[in-house]
């Protein structure tokens, strides 16, 4: 094992380096590769060279090196690049206004109306599919949304609602 190891580590590293562009990871490579020959020499058949089987472990090595750093860093300049793209306060503030005034129009619906708006928008129920659970034909269900829909935006048009969030 120290004969391989001597002969091969240097190219190893190099290897591994042009492929994980780290010098610390790396050395960690050059560390899981050879244990990695030291623990599996014996499956080593000999249809290639030392070498070759080295530089494929070590290929391997380092790019599953390179999927768990992606998944797992992130530096600060691709951080900054980041946009944030949450709410400011004062938009926090109209969503909730907005959200409260929408349930409270929409206590102000029929009983039929209020039920197709829950089942297609808060359930996401396709019209066939409402059409079954309240047990009427999909028109209807066409026409009771259309008209729920209409009666909703007069309601929030009152309420000093124009259109959705902000």
């Amino acid at each position: 094992m120290q004969v391989l190891y001597g002969r091969h580590h240097v190219r190893v590293f190099r290897f591994g380096l042009r492929l994980v562009r780290d010098e610390q990871v790396a050395e960690d490579l050059i560390s899981e590769v050879f244990l990695d020959v030291w623990r599996q020499a014996g499956k080593f058949e000999g249809r290639s060279a030392v070498s070759t089987w080295l530089l494929a472990i070590t290929r391997f090595k380092a790019l599953s090196a390179l999927r768990r750093r992606k998944d797992g860093e992130l530096d600060d300049e691709a951080a900054n690049a980041i946009e944030d793209t949450s709410d400011d306060p004062e938009v926090a503030v109209q969503k909730k206004d907005t959200s409260i005034a929408l349930r409270k129009c929409l206590t102000a619906l029929s009983p039929e109306h209020r039920e197709i708006v829950d089942l297609v928008y808060y359930h996401e129920k396709s019209v066939e599919e409402v059409a079954e659970i309240v047990g009427i034909p999909e028109n209807t269900v066409k026409t009771r949304l259309f008209y729920a829909r209409k009666k909703l935006a007069d309601l929030l048009k009152a309420a000093g609602i124009e259109r959705g969030w902000p």
